[in-house]
């Protein structure tokens, strides 16, 4: 983890997660597919460009971010928006467990009323919970 000022001018640690939610927020403002470089710039840390690299192949292993080869690097670019990502994070969860059915009652039963009803209109959708075409 990386070391950040509080408000206060106090050195922190960086949550879990908290740097990858930055990097992928930083690609999400980004012009289109960028390098590492300027990932780095636009976060305004004094991250090490190793940290950078390390925080974006996290992503791209996970599905959150795409690359493609810009030269001898890569250009990055955010796959998804945040609701994606935790969506990602959800299905890998249960996918790592042997007993869905069990995992997904449970789930389901620890729903607040209006988070049931809304899963239960987003599953009732024709096009399903997705939206038409499915993105």
């Amino acid at each position: 983890m990386t070391d950040i000022t509080d408000g206060a001018g106090r050195a922190r640690r960086r949550g879990q997660g908290e740097l990858e939610a930055q990097v992928l927020g930083a690609l999400r403002r980004a012009p289109g597919p960028v390098n590492a470089g300027w990932v780095q710039e636009a976060l305004g840390d004094d991250l090490a460009y190793t940290t950078v690299i390390t925080i974006l192949t996290r992503l791209y292993d996970k599905g959150a971010v795409t690359r493609a080869r810009a030269g001898r690097s890569f250009a990055w670019q955010a796959a998804s928006d945040e609701a994606g990502l935790a969506a990602l994070r959800m299905r890998r969860v249960l996918d790592g467990e042997s007993d869905r059915e069990a995992v997904l009652a449970r789930f389901v039963t620890a729903l607040s009323p209006d988070d049931e009803q809304l899963l239960r209109d987003l599953l009732e959708r024709p096009e399903g919970p997705d939206g038409p075409e499915g993105d």
